[in-house]
């Protein structure tokens, strides 16, 4: 597996993609997330990331919660996880 090439927005962009597909799989979407964990390894990457989050969403914005962590698998800047309803 590789990591998608560019900047922490463009990582982010592809985790909701792959979000939203899984999401559609179970029969939900992204406008049934009620709650995101966002990790970053450095909170100077937050407005990037926060841009393209957004990109994702309406109106509706889910609760969330973003930490700066040491180190992510692979050596990824991002990582998002959900919780959302069908």
């Amino acid at each position: 597996m590789n990591l998608i090439e560019g900047s922490v927005k463009d990582r982010t962009r592809q985790i909701m993609k792959n979000l939203s597909g899984v999401l559609e799989d179970a029969g939900s979407s992204l406008q049934n997330i009620v709650k995101a964990n966002i990790y970053l390894t450095s909170m100077e990457k937050f407005s990037a990331m926060n841009e393209a989050y957004l990109e994702f969403f309406g109106d509706y914005v889910p609760a969330r919660t973003c930490v700066e962590v040491k180190g992510l698998p692979m050596g990824t800047d991002v990582e998002i996880e959900c919780t959302a309803h069908l």
